[in-house]
Formats: C-alpha cells, sequence, structure tokens
C-alpha cells in the first residue's frame, strides 16, 4: 500500500480503539457494580483513551512528515500525562503482585501467573517507550534512528498486547474470576483492535515520509 493509505489505516483503527476505551470504561462501571475494582479498571481505562487520544493527534502530524512544535498542545499534553498512565499501570501490577506474594492465589497454575506477572509490566513498559520515542521524534521527524526505534516498539508492543489480550480472555483458574462472555467479547475485541491498530501504526511509520515541513 501508498504511505498515504497506511496513513489512513493506522489513523482509522486507531480513532476506533480510542473510542473503545471510553467504551470500556462505562462498561467496565456497569459490569462491576461500581466497585473499587472497577474503578481501577475505568480509571485506567479513561487515563489510556486520553494519552492515545493525544499520541493519535501527534502521530498524525508525524506520518505526514511534518514536524511537531515542542509547545504543541498534544504533544505537550502526551509528554505530561503518559508518565502518569505508566505509574499507574505499574501501581495496579505492583499491587497485584503483593497479593500473589502474599498467598492471594494459592490455587493458581504457578507457571502461567509467573507468565502473566511478566508479561504485564513488559507491556506496560513497551508502552510507555511508544509514548515517550514519538513525543522525541515528533519535533524532528527526519531523525531515522528514533524512527526505526518507534517501529521497533510498536512491533514489541503488538506482540506483548496480543499476550495480554489472551490473558484478559482466558483467565487463570483460581486467579481471576470465569469472564462471563460479555466481558471476553468486549475485551476481546478492545485487545484485537490493539493489536491491529499498533501493526498499522508501526507500517505507517516505515512508510511515512521523511521531511521537516510545516
Amino acid at each position: 500500500m501508498t504511505p498515504a493509505r497506511w496513513r489512513s489505516a493506522a489513523l482509522t483503527a486507531l480513532t476506533i480503539q480510542v473510542a473503545g476505551l471510553f467504551a470500556v470504561v462505562a462498561y467496565a462501571l456497569w459490569r462491576g457494580n461500581f466497585s473499587e475494582g472497577a474503578w481501577f479498571t475505568a480509571v485506567e481505562a479513561f487515563l489510556s483513551g486520553l494519552v492515545l487520544a493525544w499520541w493519535t493527534a501527534v502521530l498524525r502530524r508525524f506520518l505526514r512528515g511534518w514536524s511537531v512544535a515542542p509547545g504543541d498542545g498534544a504533544l505537550r499534553a502526551l509528554s505530561v500525562a503518559f508518565p502518569w498512565l505508566t505509574s499507574f499501570r505499574l501501581v495496579l501490577w505492583f499491587l497485584t503482585l503483593l497479593s500473589v506474594v502474599n498467598g492471594a492465589a494459592p490455587d493458581a497454575n504457578t507457571v502461567a501467573l509467573t507468565a502473566l506477572m511478566t508479561v504485564w509490566p513488559a507491556s506496560i513498559l513497551a508502552g510507555n517507550a511508544v509514548y515517550g520515542t514519538l513525543a522525541r521524534l515528533a519535533p524532528n521527524p527526519a531523525d531515522l534512528v528514533r524512527r526505526r526505534r518507534l517501529a521497533d516498539w510498536l512491533n514489541v508492543a503488538a506482540a506483548l498486547s496480543l499476550a495480554m489480550a489472551v490473558f484478559n480472555v482466558v483467565p487463570i483458574a483460581g486467579f481471576s474470576d470465569r469472564p462471563t462472555p460479555g466481558d471476553q467479547l468486549v475485551y476481546g475485541l478492545s485487545g484485537a483492535l490493539d493489536v491491529l491498530a499498533t501493526l498499522l501504526a508501526m507500517r505507517a511509520v516505515g512508510a511515512a515520509p521523511v521531511g521537516e515541513g510545516r
């Protein structure tokens, strides 16, 4: 496909993903009866939607070969927000790790649980790298080293997102409750869209023109 088609496909998928994340906010609160766990899930989805929206706005200009001024509103918002999202996600992971270490899931499969607790932070850090790399690349889209680095991180993030989607749809017995068909549909589609949008973004970044216009 041409660079324009890759750009259009990636931006369309990312826009749908943003809308999907905000829909997950409402679903998580409704499904969880506004419990504490539901609020954690909803806040994480809401922050993810905001950061992804700003990331998509910056990416849209980068994919056209335009440089983004350091004072640009979307770039500044992205640069401020994504570390908070990463921190919040790592706190959730750490709290879960503490509960596991303290014996919260004695009957869970050790190998599966270890895989989850390893893939989860790796996915968080890969997402952080994707956000941060674009934030540093956007003011200078002709930087080929950072451009390749962004594509590499998107590739890694897509693989880890796929693994996390599997964990969300197929829970670990003895660790998490069996999801309802509705949960599997919502979180399965959300995970699949995340993987698709990330892969399309990776291809679009590789096909983007190198320039310093605008």
